[in-house]
């Protein structure tokens, strides 16, 4: 192996440990409510949507988010790092979480998948884009279900959970089956 492939693959197992490494600090500065810590994950012109750009708006939006319950705790129970190919600051990656949030004397339970962008600035990795879709958020006593399949107390956004519709495999999956199977096996295809 020569040397520049020998450096090249050294450089792709750093970036997966340290992407690996922000996935995890993202949790533990969510549940420590670290703000401080939780901005500095993102490039310092993270695109927040309609709300605005750059860490103060993220700072402001997770502060609000934040107080919508007491205790949480995330834990990461898997990711896929996509490297790109083509640019070395630069990777893709979905990060599977179950989350427990409590809430007014309830124990929410969420089950999440992130779908992650990550840019390498100055020699370190952050998110330049986290996106939230879960499979389901319900009481810790209480099985997921309904139409949403979000049953969070006292919280109603009338929009269903995305996953596992939004992965473009799981549609044409079923299409090649038995239409009935999906209403047998789920109150909520």
């Amino acid at each position: 192996m020569d040397q520049t492939a020998l450096v090249q693959r050294i450089d792709r197992i750093e970036s997966q440990l340290a992407i690996q490494q922000l996935v995890a600090r993202y949790a533990l500065a969510l549940d420590a409510r670290d703000l401080d810590t939780m901005v500095m994950l993102f490039t310092d012109d993270v695109n927040c949507g309609r709300l605005g750009k750059g860490r103060d708006v993220l700072r402001s939006f997770y502060d609000r988010i934040m107080r919508n319950f007491y205790r949480s705790q995330h834990q990461i129970c898997g990711q896929v790092i996509d490297l790109d190919p083509q640019d070395a600051d630069r990777a893709t990656g979905k990060v599977y979480c179950r989350a427990e949030h409590e809430d007014r004397g309830k124990w929410v339970v969420m089950a999440i998948c992130y779908f992650d962008s990550y840019e390498r600035r100055a020699g370190h990795w952050h998110f330049v884009r986290r996106q939230e879709h879960d499979w389901y958020a319900t009481d810790i006593l209480e099985r997921p279900g309904g139409p949403e399949f979000r049953q969070w107390p006292g919280r109603t956004d009338g929009k269903r959970s995305q996953l596992p519709h939004l992965f473009p495999t799981w549609q044409p999956f079923w299409e090649r089956g038995d239409p009935a199977v999906p209403a047998e096996l789920s109150s909520a295809p």
